[in-house]
């Protein structure tokens, strides 16, 4: 009767799942697209010392290149970046601020931006909570 547990005759096999993380939006066709971002860079926060990774994944066809920004000054290409994101590892306050990425082929370009926030937790604070705060905005999601 059936060919093994779960399974039903006539009916086509079950295709193996892919992860989440492997899905790439469907654009239609293999046609030249401008680049567009299919994860955006998100605001984030981090103790000193601490490495945090800013992600982004970005589609379009050609494959864009991508250029990152920390306070509207290019940053220079570096091992630490790649097409997944922006490594920033031992974290300073100097490292809090705005990071930009852009992303560029011969049809266009689109940017993301998103503030960094960074927590020095060191004994040698004069605040009465022992935390000090540099950011140049806002944040809600904090990542460790």
């Amino acid at each position: 009767m059936a060919d093994g547990p779960g399974s039903s005759p006539g009916l086509p096999s079950k295709r193996p799942k892919i992860p989440k993380d492997k899905i790439v939006p469907d654009t239609g066709s293999s046609e030249p697209t401008a680049p567009f971002f299919t994860r955006k860079l998100r605001k984030a926060a981090v103790g000193t010392s601490c490495d945090i990774r800013l992600r982004v994944s970005v589609g379009g066809f050609p494959k864009a290149t991508l250029t990152w920004y920390h306070n509207n000054e290019p940053l220079p290409p570096s091992e630490a970046q790649d097409a997944g994101g922006l490594w920033i590892r031992d974290c300073r306050t100097s490292d809090a601020g705005l990071y930009t990425c852009m992303a560029t082929n011969e049809l266009g370009e689109a940017s993301c931006s998103a503030v960094l926030a960074i927590m020095d937790l060191g004994e040698g604070n004069h605040n009465p909570n022992g935390m000090t705060l540099s950011s140049t905005g806002s944040f809600h999601h904090i990542f460790f």
